[in-house]
């Protein structure tokens, strides 16, 4: 018989992978107006890379919703597969989650959002998540308004499946193994202002003065927003050739089981000024550059949006902060006319109104 399990930890020992963080808070630490310290905001112990930007995303969000002293059960996070769909694990513990299979987190949203319009809805996605598998589906959540947060955290590569291209790399950027993209990008932010979106905005893991106060003005806008954030992955950096690598060391040694270890890296951060360009070098010596948003940008203009954008892309640039708001938004509750109650706290009276009403509505659609 294994030894009794701690307080702190809640998962049976044949299922426990990792321990929890401990409960125990220093009663000094600071509170917010719900009562709540920030580490109530956390999760559990990532096993995500060292220097992963998806954990700086997660500790960005964490940070969001205790300033805006939101009640973590009062939140609802869905994702879908792959390494930013794991994310979760790592925030909000006290939330409701669903872990959606690959790429449908958006429909699996959508439904719980119609059932339950009182809680808010963080989806959580990647670049293969909901630029590939689920592509249908992230355009059919945007189109519709859905109440939500929708955050893409956008490295470029299948991070689970070892690197390969995702359909977000640019054209003609290399891989580890040397190999040249040739196929042209899905732009994500792009195609959410086009699909309407009332709330589009885009960001880098590693500059969390801004991601923190974009995902604030997300998380309090009412419709479709959506934030693409661009989120390094520092795995893969072992080139095809080289006797250091791990499928080299693989393919030359006998081996009772198979490992691997992925050393450690700093995590990137920058802080810049509001339209200044800055570059900034990633891990395997490639290079982003990120151009904010001017002061004077009009957010309520989708069209300038759109002219702006694809003028810092012709130029290499990735444009960061708040594209496009629309204050005025309705979401997907507002365009069916739903009852203004959650429906999940509906009787079977409201829901079940008689044959008499059914011979009403058939009767309409003939």
């Amino acid at each position: 018989m294994p030894p009794k399990a701690p307080d702190c930890v809640t998962t049976r020992w044949h299922e426990m992978t990792y321990l929890p963080k401990p409960r125990l808070h220093h009663p000094s630490l600071q509170r917010n107006a719900a009562g709540f310290i920030r580490r109530d905001y956390e999760g559990a112990v990532s096993t995500l890379c060292a220097g992963c930007g998806h954990d700086s995303i997660s500790a960005a969000i964490i940070q969001a919703c205790w300033e805006l002293d939101i009640e973590p059960h009062r939140v609802a996070k869905i994702s879908g597969i792959g390494c930013s769909s794991k994310t979760p694990t790592y925030f909000l513990s006290a939330s409701h989650g669903f872990n959606a299979v690959h790429g449908r987190m958006p429909s699996v949203l959508t439904g719980a959002n119609l059932a339950n319009r009182e809680l808010l809805y963080l989806g959580v996605s990647g670049d293969g998540d909901s630029a590939s598998i689920g592509i249908g589906q992230f355009v059919h959540s945007i189109r519709r308004g859905v109440d939500m947060v929708y955050i893409v955290e956008n490295n470029g590569v299948y991070g689970l499946t070892k690197g390969q291209f995702s359909a977000t790399a640019d054209q003609g950027s290399k891989s580890k193994k040397g190999a040249i993209n040739t196929d042209a990008p899905v732009d994500m932010v792009g195609m959410a202002l086009q699909l309407g979106a009332s709330f589009v905005a885009s960001s880098f893991s590693g500059d969390k003065a801004q991601l923190v106060p974009l995902l604030k003005a997300a998380m309090t806008h009412k419709g479709a927003a959506f934030l693409d954030v661009i989120s390094p992955c520092v795995t893969f950096n072992n080139h095809e050739g080289s006797t250091k690598s791990y499928d080299y060391v693989r393919e030359h040694n006998h081996a009772l089981c198979r490992m691997d270890f992925i050393s450690s890296h700093a995590e990137i951060t920058v802080d810049y000024a509001p339209g200044e360009v800055r570059e900034v070098h990633q891990h395997d010596g490639s290079v982003l550059r990120l151009r904010k948003l001017p002061e004077g940008h009009d957010s309520g203009d989708r069209v300038g949006a759109m002219n702006y954008l694809h003028a810092c892309q012709a130029r290499g640039e990735i444009v960061t902060g708040l594209l496009y708001v629309d204050p005025d938004a309705a979401d997907l509750h507002a365009h069916l006319d739903t009852t203004p109650v959650a429906f999940n706290t509906l009787g079977e009276g409201e829901l079940c109104p008689g044959a008499a009403t059914l011979e009403a509505i058939n009767a309409d659609l003939r």
